[in-house]
């Protein structure tokens, strides 16, 4: 009896073992692919293959075949370089990017480029780009086309990233910034402009006021010829109505005032006109 248990728990055993052989077999013949990933299989035997796995779980041959995972959703970059205008300005500027492997290229990326293809690929061709299309603008146009800038880095970027099979969906410049030389050269030229605006403000003030006392003064040469004139022609009736006319006034004001009761009966009083 006794052998017969032994016998029985040995082959219990080799069972279990079997069953945990087959187990661990399977769970490596399956692969997941998560959201917004793509895989392909590396075979040992045949290389790379060309067809793209999409998302879900996928089955393999353990030990000759192994999957190769790629994040195919868009992600940034920064770029940043320092470098030189047409007028010979150094500009910091900086770029960001949106980009993203193209799923149906993933076998040639891996195979020539790697997984990391975007450290290896995006900062070189981001500075060449950079660099190439600040040299045809000098310092005032980066800051005035700053649109026709970020379109031709934007173009040529997408051109040459396409080169390596990466898909720029955004590209925009972030960052742009000069040398300190310039910036106070910048900011003295505005503080001039700002003081020669002043003095021609003056100047045309000055001159205003000079054109205001002409006026005046020929206004009131006219006045004195017309009244020489009236003078001439009327006698003195003409200064006869003048005084009368101040009379009026001051009889008006005196009658307006509180501390005068009455006026004086005396005609004399009112500039002198007679009766």
């Amino acid at each position: 009896m006794a052998a017969q248990a032994a016998k029985l728990l040995e082959s219990v055993g080799k069972l279990g073992l079997a069953v945990a052989v087959v187990g661990g077999v399977g769970n490596s013949a399956l692969y997941n692919v998560d959201a917004g990933h793509r895989a392909i299989i590396y075979d040992r035997f045949s290389g790379v293959k060309q067809k793209v796995h999409g998302e879900g779980t996928h089955f393999i041959v353990p030990w000759l075949q192994r999957p190769i995972i790629f994040d195919c959703r868009t992600r940034p970059r920064n770029i940043s370089t320092f470098t030189g205008s047409k007028d010979l300005q150094m500009v910091n500027i900086s770029l960001r990017i949106l980009h993203r492997p193209k799923e149906a290229s993933l076998p040639r990326i891996y195979s020539e480029i790697g997984v990391d293809y975007d450290e290896r690929v995006l900062p070189s061709i981001g500075n060449e780009v950079l660099k190439s299309v600040v040299a045809q603008f000098d310092a005032g146009e980066l800051i005035t086309q700053r649109e026709l800038v970020s379109q031709r880095v934007r173009s040529g970027l997408i051109r040459r990233a396409a080169e390596f099979d990466i898909a720029c969906d955004d590209i925009s410049i972030t960052h742009l910034t000069f040398g300190r030389e310039f910036t106070q050269a910048v900011e003295m030229k505005q503080v001039e402009q700002q003081k020669a605006e002043r003095a021609r403000f003056v100047v045309e003030k000055a001159e205003q006021e000079q054109l205001a006392e002409i006026i005046r003064a020929e206004g009131d040469s006219e006045a004195a010829r017309l009244i020489s004139g009236s003078l001439a022609r009327n006698g003195p009736g003409l200064v006869e109505m003048r005084k009368i006319d101040a009379a009026v006034e001051i009889a008006s004001t005196l009658s307006r005032s509180r501390g005068v009761a009455y006026l004086p009966g005396n005609n004399n009083m009112l500039l002198n006109i007679g009766a």
